[in-house]
């Protein structure tokens, strides 16, 4: 199972994509005191997890737990839809990760308790290094999130299979030599966005006649696709995909597993390539933000962090930890994320709720073939 595998089923559209539609119940948004309240730092219960399977080392987990005399009680999502579902049926946990733009829905709609750096020691070696972190677009000052990991989106393959004289260009999915063999993200903003790139479009676009053009595009990929996947992981490793879209975190988690690492490839496209962060976050009905408090600086201390890149083949915006994921991904130097990738601003965003209803559509128009 891939470390970010999504199961999307149009379910966006059910669950209302505007930010009333990722709330907690009950409707009384103080039901659970001020959000804005500086969280006491310390342990107050165990802690309640909710985050993609698989994404912080064992170990990690191990240590927290004997250090603070708590436990770790695990859950997990297969996608953003899937968390908002899970938190807007009153579901308590003590800390998620959304990415960047689940966050700002969360944020804007009171659903997170505010997140005071000053009172986590090892916080400056995220925001004193990653000034972009310090006030992004999704959390002003970063007021309510703590970014978790960064990744970038592009094209994984197999040169034994198809050689290695790809273009560099999103058009390399087209290639004719993988027709049959090719895999797309099974995930709305990434498809979308893709075929957007490619046309030169804007990324996030919902205008009609973009929509309208990125259909098209879309659809005649769809002859040459063997599906909608987001197990890249095992689709390259086990040999179901030649090509597949791919996240850079996985690329880099490959090369722990493959046999012959040099088999494989990985690009990111001249068109340009989307770039997300995951984002440590405390939902307002937290029964235990104390424990969420450590647990977020106990991650953020040098040796997890290196500990925990090594484990999920994801970067981590800590100052410091740059050379364990260099190391990491030296077969692919473009699965690197810097700072400079950040402010390149290629990031999905939010849409009204009008122009998420037209992506939804315009989705549901490419799997539907």
């Amino acid at each position: 199972m891939s470390r970010r595998m999504f199961l999307r089923s149009g379910v966006a559209a059910a669950l209302g994509v505007g930010l009333a539609g990722c709330g907690f119940l009950p409707d009384d948004r103080n039901a659970f005191g001020d959000p804005d309240q500086p969280i006491d730092v310390k342990a107050d219960g165990d802690l309640v997890y909710f985050n993609w399977a698989d994404f912080v080392a064992p170990a990690v987990f191990d240590g927290f737990e004997k250090e603070y005399g708590v436990k770790v009680i695990q859950s997990n999502f297969d996608s953003m839809e899937g968390m908002a579902a899970k938190l807007n049926a009153g579901n308590r946990y003590d800390i998620i990760f959304p990415t960047a733009k689940w966050a700002q829905r969360l944020a804007d709609g009171r659903r997170l308790r505010r997140i005071d750096h000053s009172r986590l020691p090892h916080a400056d070696a995220v925001f004193g290094r990653y000034r972009y972190f310090a006030d992004p677009w999704y959390d002003r000052h970063s007021a309510h999130t703590v970014p978790f990991t960064m990744y970038k989106t592009g094209i994984g393959w197999r040169k034994d299979r198809i050689g290695d004289d790809l273009t560099g260009s999103w058009g390399d999915l087209w290639n004719a030599r993988a027709k049959g063999q090719v895999f797309v993200l099974d995930d709305r903003d990434e498809v979308l966005g893709m075929a957007a790139l490619k046309l030169g479009l804007d990324l996030d676009t919902s205008d009609p006649h973009d929509l309208a053009r990125i259909t098209a595009t879309l659809q005649s990929l769809r002859p040459r696709l063997r599906g909608f996947s987001s197990d890249s992981y095992n689709n390259l490793l086990n040999g179901n995909a030649v090509m597949t879209q791919a996240w850079s975190g996985d690329m880099a988690a490959m090369l722990g597993q493959a046999k012959d690492p040099s088999v494989l490839g990985f690009e990111v496209a001249r068109e340009g390539a989307p770039i997300n962060s995951d984002c440590y976050a405390i939902p307002a009905n937290a029964r235990h933000p104390g424990t969420a408090m450590l647990f977020i600086d106990y991650m953020l201390r040098p040796e997890n962090v290196r500990k925990n890149i090594q484990y999920i083949g994801y970067p981590m915006p800590v100052g410091g930890s740059e050379d364990v994921y260099a190391a990491i991904v030296k077969p692919f130097p473009q699965c690197l994320v810097a700072p400079d990738d950040l402010k390149a601003d290629r990031f999905f965003r939010n849409a009204s709720s009008k122009g998420e209803q037209a992506r939804d559509t315009a989705w549901t128009h490419v799997k539907a073939g």
